[in-house]
């Protein structure tokens, strides 16, 4: 998109920085010419892309603070727009004096994420790049952080693009094709169209992939532990989080309310949710709690089903089976034997009744990486690689629809007589669908949501 009668004249202008004390505190401003509050804050010009030591004045010439300035003129800077920042000191009074320095001067203040709404409508960035410096800013591991900066510096981006440019040369080439009916089937099958269009599924199947990598880095997954009383859920969860986070002990039923921790897994943040144990009661407080636990398992985005290792290996005791039962039917679940040390079963993972089941000791450690491990596959993901970037639902369930018309595609063209117009519609229809990730093809009620959640100065 390019600058055009969607973004207001104003100049607007926010604090930058972070709530609070600290050393250092920005306001920005933006907008077609600043001359007024250069003047009226600085009291002179100053060079561009030069800091510039300053005292920043309010109305009748008196101080407010002072530190540096630095202008970037338009286009070269963040907005596309003249941009100035004023770095002073880190308090809160001082960058509100300021900040209300450069509303008096006629600017107002910035909605949040105007600032990137504006580089994205002055093309400086396009959608996804533009979501990916809410998610860097936003990032709970390090791994979420690279692939956040991946983004944004465009990888995913020129991925989607080479996926649009393969599209529209696929459509270019079937829309050239119903200009002449009498040879369409033999020019379709003379360029390889059927085999282009495989490559390119397989493409968009890779992308997608780590599409979905880097949807669960950037939202993280909810893992509820649940079981009868005294399996060790609350073990389970100290152990995950490397703290004594929970109450333990050999009493069945210590847990009375949920327990909440964030923990790091192959890059993907975890939120581990301890829960009451399962059982008939008549205790008042205890009902509540197991109340909360179900509350917490339709929240949740896996459930590991803890059960009792010494029990018999070849079938679960009612009880769990009945908890297993009563999941919701599209969680994903991993059944953890807990105990393995008291039973004598070494650590390991099996396959039974549909369903992977893993052995280990939450007590002494033994089989945690298995359980790490199989967090992650029974979620759907792999541990984050370097070649992760972040992604977000949106683009999630846009390539998946790019990928519906894609197969729709491949079988209208593998048909004895392919019907081009479907064909060149199904295309159409993926080339739309993929467009919407970098915001080509975008509505304007769909920015309006996406930039509303940006913090306030970016």
């Amino acid at each position: 998109m390019s600058a055009s009668a969607d973004i207001p004249a104003e100049t607007i202008a926010a604090i930058a920085t972070p709530p609070g004390r600290g050393g250092i505190g920005i306001v920005r401003i933006s907008g077609a010419s600043l001359d007024a509050i250069v003047a009226g804050v600085i009291g002179r010009s100053i060079a561009p892309r030069t800091a510039t030591f300053a005292i920043f004045r309010g109305t009748n010439g008196e101080p407010l603070d002072e530190g540096l300035a630095l202008l970037f003129p338009a286009p070269a800077s963040y907005t596309g727009e003249t941009v100035l920042e004023l770095q002073g000191h880190g308090s809160p009074a001082a960058q509100k004096l300021v900040l209300g320095r450069c509303l008096e001067l006629g600017a107002r203040l910035a909605a949040p994420g105007e600032f990137t709404r504006r580089a994205f409508m002055n093309g400086k960035l396009d959608l996804a790049q533009a979501e990916s410096v809410a998610d860097l800013i936003g990032a709970a591991t390090a791994a979420a952080a690279r692939a956040a900066a991946r983004s944004l510096t465009g990888e995913f981006s020129r991925e989607v693009r080479a996926l649009v440019d393969a599209v529209t040369e696929l459509r270019m080439l079937t829309e050239a094709t119903l200009d002449f009916p009498e040879e369409d089937i033999e020019f379709v099958r003379a360029a390889d169209a059927a085999r282009r269009l495989a490559r390119l599924r397989d493409r968009l199947d890779g992308i997608f992939a780590r599409a979905v990598t880097g949807a669960r880095l950037n939202e993280g997954l909810t893992v509820v532990l649940v079981g009868r009383p005294n399996v060790g859920k609350s073990s389970l969860l100290n152990r995950l989080v490397r703290e004594e986070a929970a109450i333990v002990t050999p009493i069945p039923g210590t847990t009375r309310d949920t327990v909440e921790r964030q923990v790091e897994v192959g890059g993907i943040p975890l939120t581990v949710v301890d829960t009451a144990g399962l059982r008939p009661t008549e205790d008042a407080v205890e009902k509540i709690g197991i109340e909360r636990t179900w509350a917490a398992v339709e929240r949740a985005d896996l459930a590991l089903v803890l059960v009792d290792a010494r029990d018999a290996e070849d079938a679960l005791d009612r009880a769990d089976a009945a908890i297993l039962e009563r999941l919701p039917a599209g969680l994903p679940r991993l059944v953890v034997h807990n105990k393995a040390d008291l039973a004598g079963v070494a650590p390991r993972t099996a396959s039974r009744d549909d369903r992977t089941h893993l052995w280990l000791s939450a007590l002494t450690g033994a089989g945690m990486e298995l359980l790490e491990r199989e967090v992650l596959a029974v979620a759907g993901v792999a541990s984050a690689g370097e070649d992760t970037f972040i992604a977000r639902a949106r683009h999630v369930e846009a390539l998946g629809d790019a990928a519906k018309h894609l197969a729709a595609a491949a079988g209208h063209i593998d048909a004895p007589s392919p019907p081009l117009e479907l064909l060149a519609e199904e295309l159409r229809e993926a080339q739309d669908a993929l467009a919407t990730i970098t915001g080509e093809f975008t509505a304007d009620d769909l920015l309006g949501v996406i930039f509303s959640r940006f913090c306030i100065g970016k």
